[in-house]
């Protein structure tokens, strides 16, 4: 079996008068981080747990600090995010084969019934629109009272003359389209002038 060969640098370690040097398979097997690149002194209070005197309360007191002092809080929103997330993916649903049997015949019946509904609304709706259509057409072929002429009622029908009263505009129209609402729904205060 060939030895591993790494990308990294071997590693010298100088104790005293003596040098030695450790393969690169043996020092970084588990980091990606080159070790030029790692972060020097991470760990205070020379990495024993006790550190010396006064250590651990400074450390917290000198960290709030510089909390403090720092920029902007980060984005309520996101920090909202990231409370009501969950911590992990829950594991999914598994059923017995009866019970996942049951459960898809039972979905399957649910979305039956959902396309029942929604296509009998649609005939309902189909049937309306081909019944006024009916309508429209009687009153375009039928010739007006008296001596107007063809298609009279027809085009009176469609004026929709009245329909919004003292000459009035759809609501539609009533405010520029916009994509958010407005700041104040609605002025109640508001009278004619």
């Amino acid at each position: 079996m060939l030895p591993r060969t790494s990308p990294l640098p071997s590693t010298h370690i100088h104790i005293a008068a003596t040098t030695t040097t450790i393969p690169p398979t043996l020092t970084r097997t588990l980091h990606t981080t080159p070790a030029l690149n790692a972060k020097v002194g991470a760990v205070k209070g020379g990495g024993v747990k006790g550190g010396g005197k006064g250590s651990k309360g400074s450390q917290g007191r000198q960290t709030k600090r510089s909390k403090k002092n720092k920029g902007d809080l980060p984005d309520p929103r996101i920090t909202n995010l990231l409370v009501s997330m969950p911590r992990r993916v829950p594991a999914p649903l598994r059923f017995a084969r009866n019970r996942a049997l049951r459960h898809w015949t039972i979905h399957r019946a649910w979305l039956l019934y959902q396309r029942q509904v929604r296509e009998a609304e649609e005939r309902q709706l189909e049937r309306m629109h081909n019944s006024m259509y009916a309508a429209c057409e009687e009153l375009r072929k039928m010739s007006g009272p008296g001596p107007r002429a063809e298609g009279y009622l027809y085009r009176v029908a469609m004026e929709k003359k009245g329909v919004y009263k003292n000459g009035g505009i759809p609501i539609e129209y009533a405010r520029a389209q916009t994509e958010t609402p407005a700041r104040e729904p609605w002025n109640h205060g508001w009278t004619r002038s």
